[in-house]
């Protein structure tokens, strides 16, 4: 099959529990991973699978199963990163109302309390232990390709990581070295966590391979991941890294090959594994990785029989859940009429009809546009409808880093070329049919809407926001932010996410963050 697959094997890292409740809990196995790897080395490549699947799938066994004691429709860990990096941002809201949604979609009210803050610290902390457990057992057994396998193993522990310096700002570092402590460990700070995440990624930087399978981390995968950190350090650690970040994205844009895909929305679909501006994305497939939680969550959420044709997005059901709202399209225009006539192709991935441009209420469906940026039809059109989305989400891509190159660039990054920036910048609007830009139209803000436009419903945009100064405060205000209609100041504190309860019941040397 074109995609790398979830092979059945005959071992779990780990059973099914809370993470908040044992963080260091030991294998439970029909044989031991030292075994299976001793008896059968290829073994190893569905091993991996199962770590890759671990961002984007709720459990090995389909479904409506789940590697830990949350629920396998509302916890997978690509779920929980569109609900607490998009709708508790300014351009998608959703309808719900379900226990703690609303709470993200007005950015208020949060509590440690809110079972989705605990979904996604869960999902990190099932996903470290197994990297610790397989790079425990790789220091000694024999397995192909060794060390370019054990540095995947490191970026995966990394990737969980980097959403727990930026979404809650500390917690436990757990490795290899602690593996199976008795004893609660202490908390690490934000900066302990960030060094750790650099140091492990520029150590794995060499052996990493230079190329891999589809849906496998490569030397640009890390390297794109370690600008991504360098580039929120001044928010993660206070101090500025921008000429960093320049360097790392650099050699992802001259060395990894990737060019940007002449069609956009062939990065949407459902053949976008075959996009060549696709650094890395979290698989799903409609019949051997299905789950609620990857771009099944996006697509079908996005979808209503009530008003709209499901087969035409290549779903047989709609959610009818969520909408983006006009911090979004309004960055194209300012009416309904100025989006269908605008000639940039972004400006037309929202379903208009019957909708309102105004976000009156946020639980009324007709209120805001719901997006039709995923889509389960492959980009020519073709494809037989299914329930579960097998459009991977391109967690990393070339049109990300040209902007990241760009940021750098104007935050005033050694190296950067302007000429450069705004030709990477032109380059995206081009491809979109935008309007290209000249060296003065390239301003700090202009990129934040310039990312807002390319990326939104990526993962990115509250990010995105707290770096730029702009997510807190009043200072720029969106439909139900704080809980508002038209939008109003929020406080420093939500920032960051408050250390789920649990977290702290089970862990006496973790603290709350402030404010909550």
């Amino acid at each position: 099959m074109k995609k790398l697959k979830l092979f059945s094997i005959c071992i779990f890292f780990l059973g099914a529990f809370s993470c908040t409740n044992d963080l260091n809990t030991e294998p439970v196995v029909e044989l031991s991973l030292q075994q299976l790897l001793q008896q059968d080395p290829n073994a190893i490549t569905g091993i991996m699978s199962k770590l890759y699947g671990s961002f984007a799938l709720s459990g090995a066994n389909g479904p409506g199963s789940s590697d830990i004691s949350d629920d396998a429709g509302e916890s997978p860990f690509l779920r929980g990163i569109v609900n607490l990096e998009d709708f508790t941002a300014d351009g998608m809201k959703n309808r719900w109302g379900d226990d703690g949604l609303d709470q993200l979609t007005t950015t208020s009210n949060w509590d440690a309390n809110n079972k989705f803050f605990r979904y996604l610290y869960n999902r990190v902390y099932y996903t470290v232990p197994q990297c610790n457990n397989l790079l425990a057992v790789l220091s000694s057994v024999d397995v192909p390709n060794k060390e370019a396998v054990k540095s995947e193993v490191r970026f995966l522990r990394c990737l969980a990581y980097y959403y727990m310096i930026d979404c809650f700002g500390k917690g436990v570092l757990l490795t290899e070295a602690n593996l199976g402590s008795a004893t609660p460990l202490p908390e690490a700070s934000r900066q302990e966590l960030f060094n750790f995440v650099e140091s492990e990624l520029l150590a794995i930087e060499s052996t990493l391979p230079d190329t891999n399978d589809y849906g496998r981390a490569n030397k640009a995968v890390g390297r794109m991941l370690l600008a991504k950190l360098y580039l929120n350090a001044e928010v993660y650690t206070g101090t500025a890294r921008y000429n960093e970040a320049l360097t790392f994205i650099k050699k992802v844009i001259d060395e990894g090959g990737y060019t940007l895909d002449p069609n956009f929305r062939h990065i949407f679909s459902g053949d976008n594994n075959t996009s060549p501006e696709i650094i890395y994305p979290l698989i799903a497939d409609a019949v051997v990785s299905q789950s609620y939680g990857n771009t099944t969550y996006i697509v079908n959420g996005n979808l209503n029989s009530a008003d709209m044709t499901l087969s035409a997005y290549g779903a047989t059901d709609g959610w009818g859940g969520h909408r983006a709202t006009k911090a979004w399209y309004g960055l194209f225009a300012n009416s309904a009429s100025g989006l269908d006539a605008s000639s940039d192709e972004r400006a037309h991935l929202f379903f208009t009809n019957g909708h309102s441009f105004e976000m009156t209420d946020y639980k009324t469906w007709t209120d805001g546009y719901p997006s039709v940026k995923f889509t389960n039809k492959n980009a020519d059109g073709s494809g037989t409808p299914t329930y579960f989305s097998g459009t991977d989400f391109p967690l990393f891509r070339l049109a990300d880093a040209y902007l990241i190159y760009a940021e750098c660039t104007v935050r005033g990054a050694a190296g950067g070329s302007m000429t450069q920036a705004v030709d990477y910048v032109n380059q995206i609007r081009t491809r979109a049919g935008a309007a290209t830009i000249t060296p003065g139209d390239l301003t700090i803000d202009f990129i934040l809407d310039e990312r807002g436009r390319e990326l939104n419903l990526e993962g990115q945009r509250r990010t995105d926001l707290i770096r730029f100064g702009k997510f807190t405060g009043g200072s720029y205000v969106w439909p139900w932010k704080g809980n508002v209609q038209a939008g109003t100041s929020i406080s420093a504190n939500y920032k960051l996410f408050p250390i789920p309860q649990k977290a702290l019941e089970a862990n006496p040397n973790l603290t709350q963050n402030p404010g909550y």
